[in-house]
């Protein structure tokens, strides 16, 4: 999808040979990062190779599937955060499935989840049923990181907007722009979109939701480029990844080739 000019500003890395002048950046954008392996056929070798290059470049967390949270926890140990994905990538399993896949994760050793919304219902306009969809799996999930996928790709802008305040008024702590299964993915119209909601629901109520951008963000340039929507629409303030994480499964490999490691 092209960008929308005059409205999203545009930042380019011009020189990706001196991508070494970036470090400092990019070792910021690495510590946003939910370093995401969510194939349906990766192994548990994989996931642990995923675990040591999260823990080299001090990543957020790694996003995986469920059916790995306990390994991975056990590799681990207390040397990373394990986050993994409920409802994923479909959204449309009853709210009980969800609150049981979460709490199940939770006792699995995840401490972040992921969930997905459930689009039918945002389609039928049945707004209750998606905050109760939410609020079940928040409270499955009370102690712990819950972000929330609202599936931009399939969404209008007044869809997205209405849908970035119910997700706050549901205590989760992140909206997140896609599961990466859906086609575009994130883009930087949806991105702008989700970050004047949160700044507009910040003005109003004074709680601070976080934005998490996944989908098909692959390279430095695309990271950079989020991360400048993030601080122009939303402030410094939000630059930290208790308020900004970036999913990817290809971000941090780009990085070490470029950095020539």
């Amino acid at each position: 999808m092209p960008e929308k000019k005059g409205i999203i500003p545009a930042v380019q890395i011009n020189q990706i040979k001196k991508i070494r002048r970036y470090i400092v950046d990019i070792k910021d954008i690495l510590e946003k990062c939910d370093h995401t392996l969510l194939r349906v056929d990766c192994t548990s070798d994989e996931i642990r190779k995923l675990c040591d290059q999260a823990i080299k470049y001090n990543c957020a967390s790694v996003c995986i599937p469920p059916c790995h949270v306990a390994g991975a926890r056990r590799y681990v140990g207390d040397k990373l955060t394990i986050c993994t994905v409920i409802g994923f990538p479909n959204g449309y399993m009853t709210t009980a499935a969800k609150a049981y896949e979460a709490a199940d994760a939770v006792r699995n050793g995840a401490e972040e989840i992921d969930m997905v919304i459930n689009v039918s219902m945002v389609k039928d306009g049945c707004w209750e049923d998606v905050a109760r969809d939410i609020s079940a799996v928040r409270e499955a999930t009370r102690g712990h990181i819950l972000k929330v996928i609202i599936e931009c790709c399939l969404l209008t802008e007044e869809e997205k907007i209405k849908l970035c305040h119910i997700v706050s008024d549901c205590g989760a702590d992140f909206i997140k722009t896609s599961t990466g299964k859906g086609y575009p993915g994130a883009t930087f119209e949806a991105a702008y979109t989700m970050c004047k909601a949160i700044k507009t629901y910040h003005s109003i109520t004074g709680n601070k939701v976080g934005i998490k951008i996944s989908g098909g963000v692959r390279t430095a340039e695309d990271a950079v480029r989020y991360y400048t929507i993030v601080k122009e629409i939303l402030g410094n303030e939000w630059l930290n990844k208790d308020l900004f994480r970036i999913g990817a499964s290809s971000l941090v490999g780009d990085i070490e080739k470029r950095l020539g490691k």
